[in-house]
């Protein structure tokens, strides 16, 4: 019998069960593996002796796929996926994408629109209004307040109003699904579910619960952009698990309650997670359809932590997993490690040891575990926090160690490293064993920005850090004889972005050589802080206006110009430069962005000593400051940054 959970109603036969307990819908294929929300939670009911049917991508377009293993004892379980259904379907410019790396063979179309409203529905209108409905994942978690949707341009209700569903589990759900699975399976009635933590539920207003932090009510906030505003303030500062308060918002006649997160699990607990018997890689029924191919990025890599407390404003972890850093034990990544080198298909490269941020391993200081994290503060931005304890001690004994691994031949750290809490720690021990060991030609870093008035608006460190840590790496790159380069990550027309500072951000890459192949237009995805900004022009940390770049004109130009040197990009920035007034760029001198003639050759501008600034095919240490940036690999959207990385 195939170790993965059933997706026939044979298989549930086969295991001597007739109704499932619970049926699992989600709007990715399945997936068994801890990169996959979906897995963990299975794999966790299962741990807890209930029965799970898988119901993949069901066609919802009829009733079949939804019928397949008929009512579940207890409830159903729906998730739109690993990512938002609407980031997996669109580009940034509302471009329908034609591929999904979380559907078999990257077919588009296999899960449709709004996923969770589409599942739920379907469910109420085959299954009747007394069919049990648990919603959760990121699609449910990022919209579970009334909130700006950039496909809509409009502000909708809180998704759990929306689906009909009976409850939302918010944030990483381990604690809050065995809770409630096990209130279910002793009688009490879904309705009554009231009290568990990291859920939302709604009421009549009248029985909504006292000592609440209340937000401006749906209503409000589709009217008014300062209520927007005021409400998601509210909704970040109380999303600490040690001071948070119940949240409210009214939506009608009913109220909104959100209780306060769950904890955040100890660290036993997430070494259990991880140590359940995953498969390990996508269902075998997908290989005649070409797999999965999401499944590439995470195989052969290892999470070592959880949540991440850069916080920054475009990011949905702090909304989401939180800002807590919980890591798993030494002996529990070796032995995930030491499983990896018995595969088959193993070459003796383990891709990354990382998470949401790679060298996270303990809290920003010792005082939130007793008070919980600073409301409406950063610990690394825009200066690092006085009480920051930067220690990379414990996760290089963790890297030591798996190099010294037998069938381990390398090391890489492929998710992100905070370059600015690495430069915090007064031990460059780690900096330097991360050059020698642990990239494989190219570091992922993301500065973002050179306008340290944007990088504010960002929730990121000020410029002049990245340039302090660029210079220091490519010092001991030079020094340990390497070939090596920074990526940077890049983004444009994000909230407080002005063309000026795009320009300004174009010509410190002309400066340094840098020619980035992948870079981001701002995408509002549901929740952040930055699409609030999008959203209202406003910071709701100050109630400052900000500027927006609105128009898909603007934002391509301002995107256009962080690709400088591609030759279909000029007339775009051409017509932009002239616009701003800045002609100087236009020419052939060797600050010039652009070629004056709409079909001039594309030569680059040399630089001093005639050298061209074009520096990709040259050595680091035979540049003067160039910064060359070989071509990023094409990567699947995650998180809801379009292959990004949240950091």
């Amino acid at each position: 019998m195939s170790g993965f959970l059933p997706v026939t109603p044979e298989e549930l036969h086969a295991q001597g069960v007739d109704q499932p307990d619970f049926v699992y819908l989600t709007g990715d294929a399945y997936v068994d593996h801890p990169s996959f929300g979906a897995a963990i939670i299975s794999r966790i009911l299962e741990s807890q002796g209930y029965s799970v049917a898988m119901l993949p991508q069901p066609d919802w377009r009829s009733d079949r796929d939804f019928l397949r293993f008929g009512r579940p004892r207890l409830a159903f379980l729906v998730t739109g996926g690993n990512i938002d259904s609407m980031v997996a379907h669109y580009t940034v410019a509302k471009k329908r994408r034609s591929t999904d790396a979380y559907s078999p063979g990257d077919r588009g179309g296999m899960r449709p629109d709004r996923a969770v409203l589409v599942y739920c529905r379907r469910l109420r209108e085959i299954f009747g209004p007394d069919v049990p409905i648990l919603i959760g994942g990121l699609e449910a978690s990022l919209r579970r307040f009334a909130h700006y949707d950039y496909w809509d341009d409009a502000v909708r209700p809180s998704i759990l109003y929306e689906s009909g569903a009976d409850l939302l589990m918010f944030g990483m759900g381990e604690h809050s699904i065995v809770e409630i699975c096990g209130l279910l399976r002793d009688g009490v009635p879904v309705s009554e579910i009231t009290e568990v933590r990291g859920t939302c539920y709604l009421t009549a207003p009248e029985h909504t619960p006292y000592g609440a932090a209340q937000c401006p009510s749906f209503e409000q906030v589709r009217e008014s952009k300062e209520a927007y505003a005021k409400a998601c303030r509210i909704q970040y500062d109380q999303q600490d698990e040690i001071y948070g308060k119940r949240i409210l918002q009214r939506h009608g006649d009913r109220m909104l309650v959100q209780n306060p997160p769950a904890l955040s699990l100890t660290q036993e607990e997430l070494d259990a997670v991880y140590a359940l018997p995953f498969m390990r890689t996508y269902h075998p029924m997908y290989e005649p359809m070409g797999g999965v191919s999401a499944i590439k990025e995470v195989r052969f890599s290892i999470t070592h932590d959880r949540g991440c407390f850069g916080f920054c404003n475009f990011c949905s972890i702090a909304l989401h997993q939180g800002r807590r850093i919980v890591a798993r034990s030494e002996a529990s990544v070796l032995a995930e490690a030491k499983m990896l080198t018995q595969y088959p298909d193993f070459k003796g490269y383990i891709h990354d040891v990382g998470g949401p941020t790679a060298n996270f391993r303990r809290p920003s200081c010792d005082k939130q575990l007793q008070y919980g994290l600073c409301k409406g503060k950063k610990c690394l931005a825009p200066e690092p926090c006085k009480n920051l304890i930067a220690d990379h001690s414990e996760y290089l004994a963790l890297l030591r160690k798996l190099r010294a691994l037998p069938g381990v031949k390398r090391v890489f750290i492929r998710s992100g490293i905070r370059f600015d809490y690495l430069l915090c720690d007064p031990d460059e021990s780690f900096f330097r064993e991360l050059v020698e060991h642990h990239i494989s030609g190219q570091l992922k870093v993301a500065p973002e920005h050179c306008s340290d008035a944007v990088l504010d608006k960002m929730g990121k460190p000020h410029f002049s850090t990245y340039k302090r840590f660029a210079k220091r790496f490519y010092e001991l790159t030079r020094s340990l004889g390497k070939d090596q380069y920074l990526v940077p990550y890049l983004m444009s027309s994000h909230p407080g972005s002005t063309m000026k500072d795009a320009i300004a951000l174009a010509c410190y890459l002309k400066k340094e050589g840098i020619h980035p192949e992948q870079v981001q237009d701002f995408y509002p995805t549901p929740g952040t802080i930055s699409t609030c900004m999008f959203w209202t022009g406003l910071d709701p940390y100050t109630m400052e206006p900000v500027h927006v770049t609105r128009s898909p004109k603007e934002k391509a130009e301002q995107r256009a110009l962080l690709q400088y040197y591609k030759p279909e990009n000029h007339a775009r920035i051409r017509e932009a430069l002239i616009r701003a007034g800045r002609r100087d760029l236009i020419g052939s001198g060797p600050d010039c962005l652009v070629p004056a003639e709409p079909h001039a050759a594309h030569r680059p501008a040399a630089g001093k000593g005639g050298r061209p600034n074009d520096t990709r095919n040259v050595r680091p240490s035979d540049r003067r400051g160039g910064r060359p940036s070989p071509k990023n690999t094409k990567k699947s959207p995650k998180d809801g940054r379009s292959g990004r990385k949240k950091h």
